[in-house]
């Protein structure tokens, strides 16, 4: 079955049928957290469904279930007529509420990771400027990252922050893990809204060793402007890897 990174009885937490969860929820969470730990490697063929059913003691629709939310949540790929396979590090994008890169990886059972680039203050470029609401030209700290997921880079991200609102942050830029997490410990701002802008692109060349993609590559450019309750405090530009950040929606009639 070509499961040769697996061992013959990974160390499932078995569901347990008087607990209030539903059965094929703790089966979900049982699966991640043998993917999230690294037991089953990314790119590793799963078990088939007969004999996780047997592994865990569950029916194969409650399987069914688990492992199409586990698809679902980009953790899994299934190939016709080969399996299921545990997918590389992907960021599954859709509707969701207000959260940074790192509450996002870690809600899809992602490990973040980032690793500091850059960071100074630049006049602000027009397009900053506009998202940010200050003078063309005005003081920005722009905040240049590699994010990564399970290890793996995911994107680049540069974050433009009004230096006015964030005093003495470049002394303190090697302690940030979840932006949004450090600006409202150190600075009190809060995000209550961010509006995005996605758009094809490609990987630049000076962005390409750091993604490790040829130039050129697909690449999804999101923008976002996020506001607190004073207004706009952050405009960032993020070159995500087209082979490893996905956007699905549900529409609805």
């Amino acid at each position: 079955m070509g499961q040769d990174t697996m061992s013959e009885r990974p160390r499932f937490t078995k569901p347990n049928r008087h607990r209030p969860e539903p059965l094929w929820h703790q089966a979900e969470q049982a699966i991640r957290t043998l993917i999230t730990s690294g037991e089953w490697a990314s790119g590793a063929q799963i078990p088939n469904e007969e004999r996780l059913c047997d592994l865990l003691g569950v029916s194969r629709i409650t399987i069914r279930h688990a492992l199409r939310n586990l698809e679902d949540s980009g953790l899994l790929s299934r190939e016709h007529g080969r399996g299921t396979f545990v997918r590389r590090a992907t960021v599954v994008a859709g509707a969701r509420g207000l959260t940074s890169f790192t509450e996002e990886m870690a809600n899809l059972g992602l490990n973040v990771g980032s690793r500091l680039l850059d960071i100074q203050i630049v006049p602000a470029d027009a397009e900053a400027a506009a998202a940010l609401e200050i003078e063309p030209g005005a003081p920005v700290v722009s905040l240049r990252r590699l994010r990564l997921g399970n290890n793996q880079p995911i994107g680049i991200q540069t974050a433009h922050l009004p230096e006015s609102r964030v005093p003495g942050i470049l002394e303190e830029a090697r302690n940030i893990h979840s932006l949004y997490e450090f600006l409202k410990i150190r600075y009190g701002i809060a995000p209550v809204e961010a509006r995005e802008i996605y758009r094809l692109g490609t990987v630049t060349q000076e962005d390409a060793e750091l993604i490790q993609l040829p130039a050129g590559s697909p690449a999804f450019v999101v923008a976002r402007t996020a506001f607190d309750r004073a207004g706009p405090f952050e405009f960032t530009v993020s070159t995500m890897r087209g082979d490893r950040y996905e956007i699905r929606s549900i529409l609805y009639i």
